[in-house]
């Protein structure tokens, strides 16, 4: 039986907030690499991610190149690696807190390929995607959770978000992040959210 969604956060949600799937207060990127959701499915899930292109380096364009199928493959040795990836998240947020859009939340992003959560795969079909400029077990910025905080009270206040995990989470084994750096219980505190709504404490980490 499905349960309600709990109440949601204790900062104020923006009434005026989306247009279409797309918020008003973001950066709008559009990416390429979307689809339709499945017919009827609820958007119950946001799951949280880490990104930096190359690792560790921060304040370029490469992640908003490689949501929208720009990147330039040749331009770092690491990029070999993911060379010819289509991919995209909802939402990354940089690290001084700046919110960037590239998939409407009403469409279905690609951002976290082979996943599962509570009995349910392909959790692309119904959830949201936040990619945080970071690197996996390394410290995030004060803004970034405000950021992230703000945006999950917005989301929870139009779509029927019953939990927020990370990718780590939704894809064991196979994917770190956000990692063992990110601090949920500081989430926890910005959103008022109860502890039903993130991730058990007493899940594995990965890296730890």
């Amino acid at each position: 039986m499905a349960t309600e969604p709990l109440p949601a956060s204790a900062l104020p949600p923006d009434p005026g907030a989306w247009h279409g799937g797309w918020h008003a207060r973001a950066r709008h990127v559009p990416s390429p690499n979307f689809g339709p959701r499945p017919p009827d499915t609820d958007i119950d899930l946001a799951i949280v991610h880490s990104i930096s292109l190359p690792p560790g380096v921060y304040g370029g364009d490469e992640v908003e190149r490689l949501f929208t199928n720009t990147l330039d493959w040749d331009a770092h040795p690491y990029f070999d690696q993911i060379r010819g990836a289509e991919v995209s998240s909802h939402f990354f947020i940089r690290r001084d807190g700046e919110l960037v859009q590239f998939v409407s939340v009403n469409d279905r992003a690609w951002h976290a390929g082979k996943s599962s959560w509570q009995g349910r795969d392909n959790c692309n079909d119904h959830s949201v995607g936040i990619e945080l400029e970071g690197l996996e077990h390394h410290p995030f910025e004060d803004a970034q959770y405000e950021a992230l905080a703000s945006l999950l009270a917005d989301l929870s206040a139009t779509w029927p978000i019953r939990q927020t995990v990370g990718h780590e989470h939704v894809a064991p084994g196979r994917k770190q992040d956000p990692g063992n750096a990110f601090e949920w219980a500081r989430l926890a505190a910005l959103t008022g959210w109860q502890s039903e709504l993130l991730p058990p404490l007493s899940m594995p980490r990965q890296g730890t």
